[in-house]
């Protein structure tokens, strides 16, 4: 079942989502949209290895924005923190910005109970696309989930994505055992 926007400000007002800054305006019928921080990465490397802990250069969007480029795959983050405590967050794009050519999520749409940091983006885009910091990006949708959570995402001993930061976060892949 996914929360309609009552929900979500009940959730919000009980603890149960926290979203960081709040803005009321964000808040759609059954989503919240999120936005593009200013910090961007790409990977050094031509070649990505996922046996290896691949290094990303960070940079910053400039007023005017930068141009996204075709064939690179770009970290952004969301400008919004958020924390889930007993719901299932999804991210998707806002169809204004697919409709840009603008990919934000390769593979990572879904978000664990318990969650709790601002979302790294993996954007790519099919032309060249000038983007800005604080546009919106994408929305949130929570899905309720059935039963209890033995251990939630930000308690795992395993959990690669949990240290608090504003930047996107490279791949942790290589930390996995193959």
């Amino acid at each position: 079942m996914i929360l309609t926007d009552l929900a979500i400000l009940k959730a919000i007002k009980e603890g149960d989502i926290l979203v960081e800054p709040f803005d009321r305006n964000c808040l759609g019928t059954n989503s919240y949209d999120v936005h593009l921080s200013k910090y961007l990465a790409c990977y050094i490397d031509d070649v990505i290895d996922a046996k290896k802990h691949n290094q990303v250069e960070h940079f910053e969007i400039a007023d005017d924005g930068i141009v996204l480029q075709p064939g690179k795959t770009y970290l952004g983050s969301t400008l919004e923190y958020t924390e889930t405590r007993s719901f299932v967050p999804f991210l998707e794009g806002k169809s204004s910005v697919g409709r840009l050519g603008i990919d934000i999520h390769a593979t990572a749409g879904k978000g664990d109970v318990g969650f709790c940091n601002h979302w790294t983006l993996e954007i790519s885009v099919s032309q060249p696309v000038r983007v800005y910091a604080a546009m919106p990006i994408g929305q949130l949708i929570y899905f309720k989930v059935e039963g209890e959570v033995e251990v939630d995402y930000q308690s795992k001993s395993s959990a690669k994505y949990n240290q608090r930061t504003p930047k996107p976060m490279e791949s942790m892949m290589w930390k996995n055992q193959f």
